[in-house]
Protein backbone atom coordinates (compact mmCIF):
# COMPACT_ATOMS: atom_id res chain seq x y z
CA UNK A 1 0.00 0.00 0.00
CA UNK A 2 1.33 3.41 -0.96
CA UNK A 3 1.74 5.74 2.01
CA UNK A 4 0.22 9.17 1.37
CA UNK A 5 0.74 12.32 3.41
CA UNK A 6 -1.33 14.25 0.86
CA UNK A 7 -4.16 16.40 2.24
CA UNK A 8 -4.97 18.29 -0.96
CA UNK A 9 -8.67 18.55 -1.63
CA UNK A 10 -9.60 17.70 1.95
CA UNK A 11 -11.96 20.08 3.75
CA UNK A 12 -10.37 21.10 7.04
CA UNK A 13 -12.24 23.07 9.70
CA UNK A 14 -9.73 24.77 12.03
CA UNK A 15 -10.80 26.70 15.14
CA UNK A 16 -8.66 29.41 16.72
CA UNK A 17 -7.41 30.28 13.24
CA UNK A 18 -6.71 33.91 14.16
CA UNK A 19 -4.25 32.82 16.85
CA UNK A 20 -0.59 31.90 16.57
CA UNK A 21 -0.96 28.10 16.51
CA UNK A 22 -4.30 27.98 14.71
CA UNK A 23 -3.09 30.51 12.15
CA UNK A 24 0.08 28.54 11.49
CA UNK A 25 -1.86 25.32 10.96
CA UNK A 26 -4.44 27.05 8.74
CA UNK A 27 -1.72 28.53 6.53
CA UNK A 28 0.11 25.23 6.32
CA UNK A 29 -2.99 23.22 5.41
CA UNK A 30 -3.92 25.84 2.83
CA UNK A 31 -0.43 25.69 1.32
CA UNK A 32 -0.80 21.91 1.05
CA UNK A 33 -3.96 22.24 -1.01
CA UNK A 34 -6.61 21.68 1.65
CA UNK A 35 -9.86 23.63 1.54
CA UNK A 36 -9.59 25.48 4.84
CA UNK A 37 -12.52 26.68 6.93
CA UNK A 38 -10.87 29.07 9.38
CA UNK A 39 -12.96 29.70 12.48
CA UNK A 40 -12.14 33.01 14.18
CA UNK A 41 -13.63 34.54 17.29
CA UNK A 42 -14.33 38.07 16.04
CA UNK A 43 -16.12 39.26 12.93
CA UNK A 44 -13.41 41.86 12.28
CA UNK A 45 -10.83 39.07 11.90
CA UNK A 46 -12.67 37.38 9.02
CA UNK A 47 -11.57 39.43 6.00
CA UNK A 48 -7.83 39.49 6.71
CA UNK A 49 -7.74 35.79 7.62
CA UNK A 50 -9.64 34.74 4.50
CA UNK A 51 -7.52 36.91 2.22
CA UNK A 52 -4.27 35.55 3.66
CA UNK A 53 -5.34 31.94 3.17
CA UNK A 54 -6.66 32.46 -0.36
CA UNK A 55 -3.39 34.11 -1.36
CA UNK A 56 -1.73 30.76 -0.68
CA UNK A 57 -3.54 29.38 -3.70
CA UNK A 58 -6.27 27.35 -2.05
CA UNK A 59 -10.01 27.69 -1.63
CA UNK A 60 -10.57 29.00 1.88
CA UNK A 61 -13.26 30.70 3.90
CA UNK A 62 -13.07 32.40 7.31
CA UNK A 63 -16.11 32.40 9.58
CA UNK A 64 -16.70 34.12 12.92
CA UNK A 65 -17.82 31.43 15.34
CA UNK A 66 -18.16 30.95 19.08
CA UNK A 67 -16.94 27.41 19.79
CA UNK A 68 -18.84 27.46 23.08
CA UNK A 69 -22.20 27.88 21.34
CA UNK A 70 -23.52 24.77 19.61
CA UNK A 71 -25.92 26.83 17.50
CA UNK A 72 -22.99 28.78 16.07
CA UNK A 73 -21.08 25.55 15.37
CA UNK A 74 -24.10 23.93 13.74
CA UNK A 75 -24.51 26.94 11.46
CA UNK A 76 -20.86 26.62 10.42
CA UNK A 77 -21.25 22.90 9.79
CA UNK A 78 -24.24 23.48 7.55
CA UNK A 79 -22.43 26.26 5.69
CA UNK A 80 -19.49 23.94 5.01
CA UNK A 81 -21.75 21.12 3.83
CA UNK A 82 -23.66 23.49 1.56
CA UNK A 83 -20.41 24.62 -0.04
CA UNK A 84 -18.37 21.41 -0.26
CA UNK A 85 -20.72 18.59 0.68
CA UNK A 86 -18.32 17.06 3.20
CA UNK A 87 -15.96 17.67 6.09
CA UNK A 88 -12.75 15.64 6.21
CA UNK A 89 -10.83 17.18 9.11
CA UNK A 90 -11.65 19.04 12.33
CA UNK A 91 -8.75 20.67 14.18
CA UNK A 92 -9.66 22.13 17.59
CA UNK A 93 -7.11 24.82 18.42
CA UNK A 94 -9.27 27.44 20.16
CA UNK A 95 -8.12 27.74 23.76
CA UNK A 96 -5.73 29.59 26.00
CA UNK A 97 -5.03 30.48 29.58
CA UNK A 98 -6.74 32.88 31.96
CA UNK A 99 -4.45 34.63 34.44
CA UNK A 100 -6.82 34.33 37.37
CA UNK A 101 -6.76 30.53 37.07
CA UNK A 102 -3.01 30.53 37.80
CA UNK A 103 -1.44 30.23 41.23
CA UNK A 104 1.76 32.27 41.24
CA UNK A 105 4.72 31.65 43.58
CA UNK A 106 3.63 34.44 45.93
CA UNK A 107 -0.01 33.22 45.99
CA UNK A 108 -1.95 30.38 47.56
CA UNK A 109 -4.48 28.03 45.99
CA UNK A 110 -7.33 29.85 47.72
CA UNK A 111 -6.21 33.09 46.01
CA UNK A 112 -7.18 31.59 42.67
CA UNK A 113 -10.36 33.03 41.15
CA UNK A 114 -12.98 30.33 40.76
CA UNK A 115 -14.71 32.28 37.98
CA UNK A 116 -11.45 32.25 35.99
CA UNK A 117 -10.99 28.53 36.69
CA UNK A 118 -14.42 28.03 35.13
CA UNK A 119 -13.47 30.18 32.13
CA UNK A 120 -10.24 28.34 31.36
CA UNK A 121 -11.89 24.90 31.67
CA UNK A 122 -14.78 26.07 29.52
CA UNK A 123 -12.57 27.51 26.79
CA UNK A 124 -10.08 24.66 26.55
CA UNK A 125 -12.15 21.58 27.39
CA UNK A 126 -15.65 22.50 26.26
CA UNK A 127 -14.14 24.47 23.36
CA UNK A 128 -12.90 21.09 22.17
CA UNK A 129 -15.85 18.92 23.19
CA UNK A 130 -18.58 21.09 21.64
CA UNK A 131 -17.10 21.18 18.09
CA UNK A 132 -16.51 17.42 18.30
CA UNK A 133 -20.12 16.94 19.37
CA UNK A 134 -21.36 18.81 16.30
CA UNK A 135 -18.94 17.57 13.64
CA UNK A 136 -18.91 13.89 14.64
CA UNK A 137 -22.52 13.76 13.48
CA UNK A 138 -21.25 14.57 10.01
CA UNK A 139 -18.42 12.06 10.29
CA UNK A 140 -20.81 9.34 11.45
CA UNK A 141 -23.10 9.99 8.48
CA UNK A 142 -20.18 10.06 6.03
CA UNK A 143 -18.43 7.07 7.54
CA UNK A 144 -15.09 8.89 7.73
CA UNK A 145 -13.39 11.92 9.27
CA UNK A 146 -10.38 12.96 11.29
CA UNK A 147 -10.20 15.04 14.48
CA UNK A 148 -7.06 16.63 15.86
CA UNK A 149 -7.18 18.22 19.32
CA UNK A 150 -4.53 20.26 21.10
CA UNK A 151 -3.30 19.08 24.48
CA UNK A 152 -0.23 20.35 26.35
CA UNK A 153 2.84 19.42 28.37
CA UNK A 154 0.70 20.48 31.34
CA UNK A 155 -1.34 17.32 30.75
CA UNK A 156 1.73 15.11 31.25
CA UNK A 157 2.92 16.52 34.56
CA UNK A 158 1.54 19.08 36.98
CA UNK A 159 3.38 22.21 35.87
CA UNK A 160 3.58 24.92 38.50
CA UNK A 161 1.36 28.00 38.30
CA UNK A 162 -1.06 26.86 35.52
CA UNK A 163 -3.60 25.04 37.68
CA UNK A 164 -6.68 25.63 35.52
CA UNK A 165 -4.93 25.25 32.18
CA UNK A 166 -3.28 22.00 33.24
CA UNK A 167 -6.58 20.54 34.43
CA UNK A 168 -8.32 21.56 31.21
CA UNK A 169 -5.64 20.11 28.93
CA UNK A 170 -5.56 16.88 30.95
CA UNK A 171 -9.27 16.68 30.22
CA UNK A 172 -8.59 17.22 26.51
CA UNK A 173 -6.11 14.32 26.46
CA UNK A 174 -8.51 11.98 28.23
CA UNK A 175 -11.44 13.04 26.07
CA UNK A 176 -9.36 12.49 22.92
CA UNK A 177 -8.69 8.89 23.91
CA UNK A 178 -12.29 8.28 24.93
CA UNK A 179 -13.73 9.74 21.72
CA UNK A 180 -11.26 7.80 19.58
CA UNK A 181 -12.52 4.50 20.98
CA UNK A 182 -16.15 5.62 20.87
CA UNK A 183 -16.06 6.59 17.21
CA UNK A 184 -14.05 3.59 16.02
CA UNK A 185 -16.18 1.02 17.80
CA UNK A 186 -19.54 2.52 16.88
CA UNK A 187 -18.93 4.14 13.50
CA UNK A 188 -15.92 2.39 12.01
CA UNK A 189 -12.19 2.57 11.59
CA UNK A 190 -12.24 5.51 9.20
CA UNK A 191 -13.12 8.01 11.94
CA UNK A 192 -9.96 8.82 13.88
CA UNK A 193 -9.32 11.14 16.85
CA UNK A 194 -5.83 12.20 17.96
CA UNK A 195 -4.13 15.13 19.65
CA UNK A 196 -0.88 17.04 19.61
CA UNK A 197 0.82 18.01 22.87
CA UNK A 198 3.04 20.98 22.05
CA UNK A 199 6.14 21.57 24.12
CA UNK A 200 7.27 25.11 24.86
CA UNK A 201 6.91 27.69 22.13
CA UNK A 202 7.23 31.42 22.79
CA UNK A 203 3.94 33.10 21.91
CA UNK A 204 1.82 36.05 22.94
CA UNK A 205 0.44 34.48 26.11
CA UNK A 206 3.66 33.14 27.62
CA UNK A 207 6.22 35.64 26.33
CA UNK A 208 6.34 37.60 29.60
CA UNK A 209 6.83 34.38 31.59
CA UNK A 210 9.66 33.12 29.38
CA UNK A 211 11.50 36.29 28.32
CA UNK A 212 12.63 39.35 30.23
CA UNK A 213 11.99 42.79 28.67
CA UNK A 214 15.57 42.77 27.32
CA UNK A 215 15.03 39.42 25.60
CA UNK A 216 17.04 37.35 28.07
CA UNK A 217 15.66 34.15 29.57
CA UNK A 218 13.64 34.25 32.77
CA UNK A 219 14.29 31.79 35.59
CA UNK A 220 11.21 29.80 34.54
CA UNK A 221 12.42 29.74 30.96
CA UNK A 222 15.78 28.35 32.00
CA UNK A 223 14.05 25.58 33.96
CA UNK A 224 12.11 24.64 30.83
CA UNK A 225 15.24 24.45 28.71
CA UNK A 226 17.07 22.44 31.36
CA UNK A 227 14.34 19.78 31.04
CA UNK A 228 14.31 19.92 27.22
CA UNK A 229 17.02 17.62 25.80
CA UNK A 230 17.12 19.60 22.55
CA UNK A 231 17.94 22.68 24.64
CA UNK A 232 15.72 25.15 22.82
CA UNK A 233 12.17 26.37 22.39
CA UNK A 234 10.15 25.09 19.46
CA UNK A 235 9.26 27.04 16.36
CA UNK A 236 5.49 27.15 15.87
CA UNK A 237 5.91 25.79 12.32
CA UNK A 238 7.43 22.61 13.75
CA UNK A 239 3.92 21.46 14.68
CA UNK A 240 2.71 21.51 11.09
CA UNK A 241 4.29 18.28 9.92
CA UNK A 242 2.97 16.26 12.85
CA UNK A 243 -0.50 17.73 12.32
CA UNK A 244 -0.48 16.91 8.62
CA UNK A 245 0.72 13.38 9.31
CA UNK A 246 -2.05 12.64 11.81
CA UNK A 247 -4.68 14.08 9.45
CA UNK A 248 -3.42 12.19 6.40
CA UNK A 249 -3.96 8.64 5.19
CA UNK A 250 -0.41 7.87 6.32
CA UNK A 251 -1.83 7.69 9.87
CA UNK A 252 -4.76 5.44 8.92
CA UNK A 253 -4.10 3.00 11.81
CA UNK A 254 -3.47 5.68 14.43
CA UNK A 255 -6.25 6.81 16.76
CA UNK A 256 -6.40 7.80 20.43
CA UNK A 257 -2.82 9.10 20.40
CA UNK A 258 -1.57 12.25 22.14
CA UNK A 259 1.66 13.02 20.28
CA UNK A 260 4.25 15.20 22.04
CA UNK A 261 6.08 17.72 19.85
CA UNK A 262 8.35 18.96 22.58
CA UNK A 263 12.06 18.50 21.97
CA UNK A 264 12.07 15.61 24.44
CA UNK A 265 10.58 17.53 27.39
CA UNK A 266 7.99 14.86 28.26
CA UNK A 267 10.48 11.99 28.17
CA UNK A 268 13.25 13.51 30.29
CA UNK A 269 13.30 13.65 34.08
CA UNK A 270 15.75 16.53 34.15
CA UNK A 271 18.39 14.57 36.07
Amino acid sequence: MQVSFDISGKVAVISGAAGVLGGSLARHFASQGAKVVALVHKEEQVAACEQELNELGTEAVAIACNVLETASLEAVAQQVLDRWGKVDILINVAGGNVAGANVMPDQHFYDMKIEDWDKVLDLNLNGTVYPCHVFTKIFAAQGYGCILNISSMAAYDAISRVAGYGAAKTGVSNFTKWLAAEMAMKYGEKIRVNALAPGFFIGKQNRAALLNPDGSLTERSQKVLNKTPMGRFGDINELNGAAQFLCSDAASFITGVVLPVDGGFSSFSGV
